[in-house]
């Protein structure tokens, strides 16, 4: 059966379009934005995400500049991400969440 390839978002390679990670720059939606909190769809230039209303542009820790809600920051290049604590999971987590959207754990800071 025949796969037709399709450019990761963020890094440009080409990759099936079933995969959930990019295998050249490991981005976790190499298709689209998901909303960090309840992943639910979203597009930039969205002020807030529809499900759950979070802020879909934050104020990056590193830069202080704004960033929109993805795996690095738009300005400084810096991972937004951290890794779930929990030792049966260690899914990467967007740096605001309270808790995991894998496991559901509390994330401890």
């Amino acid at each position: 059966m025949a796969s037709y390839k399709q450019p990761c978002m963020q890094c440009g390679a080409l990759v099936d379009r079933d995969v959930r990670f990019c295998p050249s720059c490991e981005s976790q939606n190499p298709f689209g934005y998901l909303c960090p909190t309840c992943l639910r769809p979203i597009e930039k230039g969205q002020p807030l995400c529809s499900g759950c209303g979070m802020r879909l542009y934050i104020v990056c820790p590193f830069c202080k500049k704004q960033s929109f809600v993805q795996e690095r920051c738009e300005q400084c290049g810096k991972s937004l991400m951290i890794t779930c604590k929990n030792k049966r999971c260690g899914v990467l987590q967007f740096f605001q969440n309270t808790k995991c959207t894998a496991c559901g754990k509390k994330i401890k800071r």
